[in-house]
């Protein structure tokens, strides 16, 4: 049977990582891949039997592609640390793998649990992201440094898993807060040459709530449904106001000296 590496991406997940591995205990080799964590996660994961990987934070695109390089068998299978295998994904991975006629690629689909309740609309189920299951050689990523693409290297197409992983996407409003001005930062410099102005941001963020809160059903999942489409406003609105930013530059900045 085909071996099977899974790598996990963390950064100051010290309070997540241990269920996250522990999840992933099945595969054949766990490699945590981490950029310097200062709260411990490295050194819990190397006690849980993980190899730790470190690698400098250039993007997630570039960090994906670090983690590939860094397994070591034929199928790899990716997890963030806010996300669990579950164990009908578990045997319904070691199936496909040990299928001589089973796709190159695989994308999987995510249950996500928040504000006490499993998630069933906002865009949020089945919430696909990049391909998770993959032959080594027959995926990658693209260089963004935030929501990063993926390109093949297969004339096979992208198969889908039937059972959802679980994830776990914030603990509290402080990470949702957190993860809004990481990734609009992170964003900003994929737009900032394009033509923009404050009014453009707003009608970004506008469109980004509407989407997720009428269009994406978001308002059948309650408060939380409600916070989503808040989250993705201002998340898409800061990204768009922090581009601005980039563009004018010194204009506003601080003048060198205030008259009286």
């Amino acid at each position: 049977m085909s071996k099977i590496s899974v790598y996990i991406i963390a950064y100051n997940e010290v309070e997540k990582v241990t269920a996250t591995i522990e999840s992933a205990r099945w595969a054949d080799e766990i490699v945590l891949v981490d950029s310097w964590s200062s709260d411990g996660t490295p050194e819990l994961a190397t006690s849980l039997g993980a190899r730790v990987v470190q690698v400098d934070f250039k993007g997630f695109g570039d960090l994906r592609n670090q983690a590939i390089a860094a397994c070591s068998h034929e199928w790899i299978f990716s997890l963030d640390a806010d996300e669990r295998c579950t164990d009908e994904v578990a045997t319904e991975i070691r199936r496909l793998v040990s299928d001589q006629n089973s796709a190159d690629v695989y994308r999987v689909p995510r249950r996500n649990f928040f504000m006490g309740r499993w998630i069933k609309h906002s865009g949020w189920y089945p919430n696909y992201r990049q391909p998770q299951l993959f032959r080594k050689g027959r995926m990658s990523y693209d260089q963004k440094a935030v929501h990063e693409g993926y390109l093949l290297n297969t004339s096979k197409p992208v198969g889908h898993l039937k059972n959802a992983i679980w994830q776990f996407p914030f603990k509290n409003m402080s990470e949702v807060m957190h993860k809004a001005n990481r990734y609009s930062t992170l964003g900003a410099q994929r737009i900032a040459q394009q033509r923009l102005s404050m009014g453009s941001a707003l009608s970004h963020g506008i469109w980004a709530f509407v989407k997720h809160y009428l269009f994406k059903l978001g308002f059948m999942d309650g408060w939380a449904g409600f916070v989503i489409a808040l989250q993705s406003f201002e998340g898409t609105f800061y990204r768009y106001v922090k581009a601005v930013e980039i563009q004018k530059g010194a204009q506003w900045q601080a003048p060198g000296q205030i008259n009286k």
